[in-house]
């Protein structure tokens, strides 16, 4: 898929109520309006073609800078090239599409993790600490020391942490205390202790979820699909 072919079918798919959606999510123009679904597809249908991601990206256009994130290629994605994205970025569900589509593929990430989680740009920390949470749940080879000392920054650190980061280090207590019954424990606790959350989500339906019960229901589904009664302890 060229680019030309790749924008004329984005442009296609768009709908009014998309891009109101997406207004209210804080996208600006330009932008056609694509769901998600149909990302998905064209994502699919190009594969990883870093070429074509590149030339999305470019356009500046909200659905393009979605896909470019799918399509662009781990493997020919560079620390400077991360972060120069990144910089461009400052609306929260594309930082969430491209921590999870392509900076968590890019090797590298417990470090790439550590230095953006400690910036003081909201966007920047919110991938940091997107990065964190996807460690918790993918990187089985990472010692419980690292998951215990990210939950004493938590809890150090959210009561000043900007409005998106505040929502992502909600998000990697909840990976962490899904991680292992160990883990399980001190993240209850650490969120029990920082108590209720606040996060902005202007003029959405969207809420930070409290960590203690998703936690809680999460183990029991782990319980329910391997037919043990009550989540681990």
């Amino acid at each position: 898929m060229d680019l030309a072919t790749a924008l004329a079918r984005l442009e296609a798919a768009g709908t009014e109520q998309n891009r109101r959606i997406y207004r209210r999510h804080g996208a600006r123009d330009p932008l056609f309006g694509v769901s998600f679904a149909v990302l998905h597809a064209l994502a699919k249908e190009a594969k990883r073609d870093h070429a074509l991601a590149l030339g999305l990206w470019a356009t500046g256009n909200y659905d393009a800078r979605l896909l470019a994130c799918m399509v662009a290629d781990p493997a020919a994605a560079g620390e400077a090239d991360l972060d120069s994205w990144l910089a461009e970025i400052d609306v929260y569900v594309l930082v969430d599409t491209f921590v999870g589509s392509l900076a968590a593929q890019v090797s590298g990430v417990r470090e790439r993790a550590d230095r953006w989680s400690a910036a003081d740009r909201d966007w920047t920390a919110q991938a940091g600490w997107d990065l964190y949470g996807q460690l918790a749940m993918r990187d089985a080879a990472l010692d419980d020391t690292l998951f215990l000392g990210l939950l004493r920054r938590i809890e150090a650190g959210i009561g000043t942490a900007g409005n998106r980061t505040r929502h992502s280090m909600n998000g990697a207590v909840i990976g962490i205390g899904v991680r292992s019954a160990a883990l399980r424990e001190a993240a209850e606790a650490t969120a029990a202790r920082i108590g209720p959350v606040v996060v902005d989500h202007g003029q959405t339906g969207c809420v930070t979820p409290a960590a203690v019960p998703y936690i809680a229901k999460a183990w029991d589904r782990r319980a329910s699909k391997a037919g043990v009664a009550g989540g681990a302890r």
